[in-house]
């Protein structure tokens, strides 16, 4: 029977994986397209779900470890919030947040191999411990990994595909 580990492993590799269709070979322009209203862009989903998964991995889950996106430099190569990662940010904002591409999807490689390392070497009975998220209150973090990570994390998936099928690109999954 598959374990909750390799449930976790198979679910971090699909949804990097995932991400990394959905980012290759979109310019610097399509990826901080706007459709109109009440919307964000490529670019923004992409940097608010790795930024998310990256701090609920490292600075979370395992003792406020240093993020990637600090120790590894990546704020200051794409020129973003050093801290945050989009919630609470106000859609004007988040509008206004522009991307490159290139070092997004390398950020999103970087995270994915780190992700994977803590979920590989952490002993199972610490994936068991309950770790409070705000807002939404007490899990055992093997859930914060499965929710907050992959399943908010394929939410902004489909975000994405909506704005590339109105930018006229086809689906990356």
């Amino acid at each position: 029977m598959t374990g909750i580990r390799e449930l976790l492993i198979d679910g971090i590799e699909q949804v990097n994986s995932w991400w990394e269709d959905a980012l290759k070979n979109l310019t610097d322009e399509q990826a901080n397209w706007l459709l109109p209203g009440n919307t964000v862009s490529i670019g923004f989903n992409a940097w608010h779900a790795l930024r998310t998964q990256d701090d609920i991995v490292n600075f979370v889950l395992q003792g406020r470890k240093p993020t990637v996106w600090m120790s590894e430099g990546f704020a200051e190569r794409l020129g973003l919030p050093p801290v945050g990662q989009g919630t609470g940010m106000s859609l004007e904002e988040a509008r206004k947040l522009q991307v490159q591409v290139a070092p997004l999807r390398e950020y999103n490689q970087r995270v994915k191999e780190v992700t994977l390392e803590f979920i590989k070497n952490v002993p199972l009975e610490d994936l068991e411990a309950i770790q409070p998220i705000r807002p939404l209150g007490e899990m055992p973090k093997w859930k914060v990994l499965r929710q907050v990570v992959m399943t908010h994390s394929f939410m902004h998936l489909g975000e994405v595909n909506a704005i590339k099928g109105a930018q006229g690109m086809a689906f990356g999954i």
